[in-house]
């Protein structure tokens, strides 16, 4: 079995009772997303992707926000999109928000919804999910259009918190097979020479780590 197929059912498995009661659950740690919302901003006629949608919570939030931004989002866990699509068509937002099933590490936008690129595309709380994260960061930036900009949220060291929290809360999350991608700060920057680096930042103590890239041309 392929390292794709093997991830995408032990996504679907662990997400298969938890997306009913995720964003219920999820409101009070995953710290920054709407933060990261709001700092979006995409430019008249842009495009967004958001990488690992999940139950589509953070798409329908920028499309109230964005009203006349068309939105997109992929997802490796197919019970996550099915939950997804469900939201959408709820917020009767079908006609806004496409919706595919893809690997963050090998995808095409081209193929899975007929567009060349994003004027912004976010990551929230997914790259500590992914096993190949430096190769879906790779490959996500393949897809910003000039000017476009990178947004990224996750846990992050907890380097300020105090140790026994910082080991208990990995302990947590490696039950949910969650790591925390402490070299994140390192990894942006080798990113290829058009994508600068324009924020990096470790709030709430190092709980959380934001980061904002952008294409220069």
């Amino acid at each position: 079995m392929s390292t794709t197929l093997a991830n995408a059912g032990l996504m679907d498995r662990i997400y298969r009772r938890q997306r009913h009661v995720y964003d219920l659950s999820r409101k009070y740690y995953l710290l920054g997303r709407d933060r990261l919302i709001e700092g979006l901003a995409p430019p008249p006629g842009g495009r967004v992707l958001e990488i690992g949608c999940g139950t589509a919570r953070n798409l329908i939030a920028v499309a109230h926000r964005h009203p006349d931004t068309p939105l997109f989002g992929i997802d490796l866990s197919l019970e996550m999109l099915d939950t997804a699509r469900r939201r959408v068509d709820r917020e009767g937002l079908g006609g806004r928000i496409r919706l595919a099933h893809a690997d963050a590490t090998r995808f095409d936008p081209a193929l899975l919804f007929g567009v060349p690129g994003f004027s912004r595309i976010f990551f929230s709380y997914t790259l500590s999910m992914i096993p190949e994260w430096e190769r879906a960061l790779a490959q996500s930036v393949v897809w910003l259009q000039p000017r476009g900009e990178l947004h990224l949220v996750d846990f992050g060291g907890q380097e300020r918190l105090p140790r026994w929290f910082r080991g208990g809360l990995r302990q947590w999350l490696a039950l949910f097979h969650v790591i925390p991608r402490d070299a994140l700060e390192n990894a942006l920057a080798r990113l290829p020479g058009d994508i600068e680096v324009r924020r990096f930042e470790r709030p709430h103590l190092g709980y959380a780590q934001y980061a904002v890239c952008r294409r220069s041309t």
